[in-house]
C-alpha cells in the first residue's frame, strides 16, 4: 500500500546506521570481539544503504507501506547489532554471543535484500539519483556479503558427536575460530559458563535446553583435549607426559602442583591467576570452590621430579610462562607482524594421526591475537556466595559461585531458544501462534476478530514472526477468512497476508494456498477500502515472482484493479497503479489492462493534484510498447500531459514520458505531429543535457526521429 513516507523512521534508521559504523573508530571495542567478522558484514551492507536512504529523505518520493516496514525492521536490527557489540563482556559465553550476532546479521542481510528488491520493483516511481548504483547492483552486492553460518557447523558437529563419529579436528578448529575460543583459558571459561547454564536449565526442568548445552560442553571438552594433544606435540618430548603431571590450565609439566577445594591439582601460579580473575570454580570439574586455600601436592611433586630425572626432562619455569604476553596456550599459534605464515603447533606425526585431511590454511592463522588481558576480569564477576555444604563442591542454585553481569545477553530469548528454534526443536512464539491459528477457525466472530488482529500485529514488523506464523500453518486459515462477512476480520486477514508476503518464501506459500482468487474477491467486494487497497498491495507483492504475473492476470485481477484505480481511495489508486504496472510487465497482461480501460484513468491521474504523476507515467510507458496501448493513449488525450511531464516532471518522470512519446511517434505520423505541436522539442533538448542516462538516450532518439521525418518530408 502506497502511503506518505515516514521520514522520521528513515532518520532513525540513518542515525542507527551512523552509530553502527562509528563503532569501527572506537579503539579496542571490536579488536577483541569474537564476532568481529559479522561486524564487517553489517558494515558492508550499511555502506550500501546510506546513500540510498539519504537521497530518499531529500526527495519527495512516497515509498510503500512495505518499504516503510522494511526501513523500520532494518533500524531495529541495526540498533540491536550495535547494542550487542557495545555490550560485549570478555567473560560472556562466546558461543551464544556469536550465534546471537550471527542471527541478527543474517536478519539484517535478508531484510536489506527485501528492501532493495522492493525498491527495484518500484524504481520507476523513485527519483533518478537513487539509482546509482542501481538497485540490481545493490542486490548483487548484498548477496556477495558472506553468509556462511557457524550455527550450521555447530549443529552438525553436535549430531556427529552424538553418533560417535566426530567432530573432526578441522571442524573443531573452524568452530573455535568463528566463536573466538582461541586459547585454553577461553575454552575453559566457556565450559564453566555452559555448565552454569546447564545447571539452571535442569533446575527449571528445561530438558531440551539442558541436552543442547550438554552437547556444547562436550564440544568444548574436546577442544581442550585437542589442545592438550597439540601442546604435547609442541613439547617435543621423547615420551608422552602423563596427564596427571600436566596442569589443565597451562598444559605444561607442573613444577609447583597445588590442590584446590575440589580436590583437583594445578600449577600454583596458574590456578592463583584463575582465582584472582574472580573464577571461584574448578576449571576441570566446574564445581564451586568453597575456599581459596592452595595446598601443596607433595606426592605429585615428588612423582614429577622422579619422572623428569628418569627421562632427562627439564620442565619450564611457570613464573616465566605466566608473565609472558600469552600465558595460556593457544589452540593454534598466530603469525607475528604482517607475516601470514604463522606456524601451527602440530608436528607432522600429529597431523598425520589427527588431521590428515586438514587444509594447512585452516591450521595456520586461525587466531590473530592473544587472549584478552585477564586483569579486566576482576570486576566482572559478582562476589562468591557460600553455604555450609559448599565444601563438598556441589554446585547448587543456592551456591552458584558467580554469575555474569548483563545476563540478558546470553539468557534472553534469541540466544538459547533461538538456536534451538533454528534446529527445529523449540520456539518461544510457537505456542502463542498455534493458539491464535486455532482461534481463526473458531465459531465465535469475536474470537476470530481477536486472533486476526493479534496475528496482524505479530506479522507487521518482525521477519522472524512472519516465518513462524507461516510455518505454523496460518496461511490457509487466513485465506479462508478473506470470504468472511465480518468487515474487520476480512480486512485484518488480508493485511496479515500482505505482511507475510514480504518474506519471499511466504509468497509461494500464499499463492499455493489458493489465495489469488480470494484476494480478487476482496478486491471486487471488500467491505472496507482498506481491505481492497491491501488486497491490491498483496497481489503486487505476489506478482514480484514471474509465474504469478500470468496466474494473477488469468484469474481476473486486472478489471477490479482498474476499477480500484478509477474509484478507489487515493491510497487504493496508488496500490492499483503499482500492481497494474507489475502485471503489465508480462506481455499477455498489457492488452487486458488496456481493454479494461486503464489508460483513461491513468491519463486523468496525471493531474499533479493526485500526486500520482510518476506512477501513471510509468504504467503508460509500459503500455505504449504495444499497438493497442499507443492508440489508447493517443485517443484518451495522453499526448499533452506526457509532453507536460517531459517539460516539468521529475527526472524519472521525464524519462518515462519521453519513452512513451517515442513509442507513439514511431507508430503514427499523426501522433508525431501532435507531439511536435505540443512544443516538446525545447524540453527534449534540455533533457539531452541534464536527464538520466536513459532519459538522455530516449530524448536523443526522439529528436533524431523528428529530424529524419522532417528530411523525408522535404524529399517528398
Amino acid at each position: 500500500m502506497m502511503v506518505q513516507m515516514d521520514v522520521s523512521w528513515l532518520r532513525v534508521l540513518l542515525d542507527n546506521i551512523s552509530s553502527y559504523l562509528s563503532l569501527s573508530s572506537m579503539e579496542g571495542l571490536l579488536h577483541s570481539n569474537p564476532a568481529y567478522e559479522y561486524y564487517t558484514r553489517g558494515e558492508d551492507i550499511s555502506k550500501l544503504l546510506m546513500p540510498v536512504l539519504e537521497n530518499l529523505i531529500d526527495s519527495d518520493a512516497a515509498p510503500s507501506e512495505l518499504l516503510n516496514n522494511g526501513f523500520e525492521e532494518l533500524s531495529q536490527y541495526c540498533d540491536e547489532l550495535r547494542d550487542q557489540f557495545q555490550s560485549w563482556q570478555p567473560l560472556s559465553t562466546r558461543i551464544f554471543y556469536v550465534l546471537r550476532i550471527e542471527s541478527l546479521a543474517s536478519k539484517l542481510r535478508e531484510s536489506s535484500l527485501e528492501v532493495f528488491q522492493l525498491l527495484k520493483h518500484c524504481e520507476q516511481h523513485l527519483p533518478a539519483d537513487l539509482l546509482s548504483p542501481s538497485f540490481e547492483e545493490c542486490i548483487e552486492l548484498v548477496k556477495l556479503v558472506a553468509r556462511e553460518e557457524i550455527s550450521t557447523t555447530i549443529d552438525q558437529a553436535l549430531k556427529d558427536q552424538k553418533k560417535g563419529v566426530g567432530p573432526t579436528l578441522e571442524v573443531m578448529l573452524k568452530i573455535a575460530k568463528c566463536v573466538g575460543l582461541r586459547s585454553n583459558q577461553e575454552i575453559l571459561i566457556e565450559g564453566v559458563v555452559l555448565s552454569n547454564m546447564k545447571e539452571t536449565a535442569e533446575i527449571t526442568d528445561n530438558d531440551t535446553e539442558a541436552e543442547y548445552l550438554d552437547g556444547l560442553i562436550s564440544l568444548t571438552t574436546r577442544m581442550h583435549d585437542y589442545l592438550t594433544d597439540i601442546k604435547h606435540a609442541q613439547l617435543r618430548c621423547p615420551v608422552r607426559v602423563p596427564s596427571d603431571f600436566r596442569c589443565s590450565l597451562s598444559l605444561e609439566l607442573m613444577t609447583d602442583p597445588v590442590i584446590v577445594a575440589s580436590g583437583q591439582t594445578y600449577e600454583r601460579v596458574y590456578i592463583q591467576k584463575w582465582i584472582d580473575m574472580g573464577l571461584m570454580v574448578c576449571p576441570k570439574t566446574k564445581q564451586a570452590l568453597s575456599h581459596t586455600t592452595l595446598t601443596p601436592n607433595v606426592i605429585v611433586r615428588a612423582f614429577i621430579a622422579s619422572w623428569c630425572e628418569t627421562h632427562n626432562i627439564y620442565p619450564p619455569d611457570p613464573l616465566v610462562l605466566i608473565q609472558s604476553s600469552q600465558p595460556f596456550p593457544l589452540l593454534v599459534e598466530s603469525g607475528s607482524g604482517d607475516d601470514s605464515s604463522g606456524g601451527t603447533v602440530l608436528d607432522e606425526s600429529l597431523k598425520s594421526e589427527r588431521a590428515s585431511s586438514l587444509d594447512a590454511e585452516e591450521l595456520h592463522q586461525i587466531f590473530n591475537r592473544s587472549a584478552s588481558a585477564p586483569g579486566i576480569v576482576s570486576d566482572v564477576f559478582s562476589k562468591t556466595r557460600r553455604s555450609n555444604n559448599a565444601a563438598s563442591g556441589a554446585l547448587t542454585r543456592s551456591n552458584i559461585p558467580w554469575k555474569f553481569p548483563e545476563e540478558r545477553h546470553w539468557r534472553q530469548p534469541g540466544i538459547i531458544s533461538a538456536t534451538i528454534r533454528e534446529t527445529g526443536s523449540s520456539s518461544s512464539i510457537d505456542p502463542e501462534v498455534k493458539k491464535l491459528i486455532d482461534d481463526l477457525t473458531s465459531s465465535s466472530l469475536e474470537t476470530q476478530r481477536e486472533a486476526t488482529a493479534q496475528i496482524r500485529i505479530l506479522s507487521r514488523n518482525s521477519t522472524d514472526n512472519r516465518i513462524v506464523i507461516a510455518r505454523c500453518g496460518a496461511i490457509p486459515s487466513l485465506v479462508s477468512l478473506l470470504h468472511s462477512t465480518d468487515e474487520r476480520i476480512q480486512t485484518d486477514a488480508v493485511t496479515c497476508l500482505l505482511n507475510l508476503s514480504i518474506n519471499n518464501n511466504n509468497k509461494s506459500l500464499i499463492a499455493d494456498s489458493g489465495a489469488i482468487e480470494p484476494l480478487i474477491h476482496v478486491l471486487k467486494t471488500g467491505y472496507l477500502e482498506e481491505a481492497k487497497s491491501n488486497s491490491a498491495a498483496t497481489l503486487f507483492s505476489l506478482s514480484v515472482i514471474e509465474e504469478y504475473k500470468t496466474e494473477i492476470g488469468k484469474a481476473g485481477a486486472i478489471e477490479p484493479l482498474v476499477d480500484l484505480l478509477a474509484n478507489g481511495s487515493l491510497s487504493g489508486k496508488k496500490d492499483a497503479a503499482t500492481a497494474l504496472f507489475n502485471l503489465s510487465i508480462h506481455h499477455e497482461n498489457k492488452t487486458k489492462v488496456i481493454e479494461a480501460g486503464a489508460v483513461r484513468y491513468l491519463v486523468e491521474l496525471m493531474d499533479p493534484a493526485f500526486g500520482m504523476v510518476e506512477k501513471a507515467v510509468v504504467v503508460l510507458s509500459n503500455l505504449a510498447t504495444v499497438r493497442e496501448g499507443k492508440i489508447a493513449i493517443g485517443e484518451e488525450g495522453g499526448i499533452p500531459v506526457l509532453v507536460e511531464v517531459v517539460e516539468l516532471g521529475s527526472a524519472r518522470g521525464k524519462e518515462n514520458a519521453t519513452a512513451a512519446l517515442l513509442q507513439l511517434c514511431t507508430h503514427s505520423p499523426k501522433f508525431c505531429n501532435n507531439v511536435i505541436r505540443e512544443g516538446v522539442i525545447p524540453p527534449l533538448v534540455a533533457l539531452t543535457k541534464s536527464g538520466t542516462a536513459r532519459g538522455k538516450e530516449k530524448a536523443q532518439n526522439l529528436l533524431k526521429y523528428f529530424r529524419a521525418q522532417k528530411a523525408n518530408q522535404r524529399r517528398d
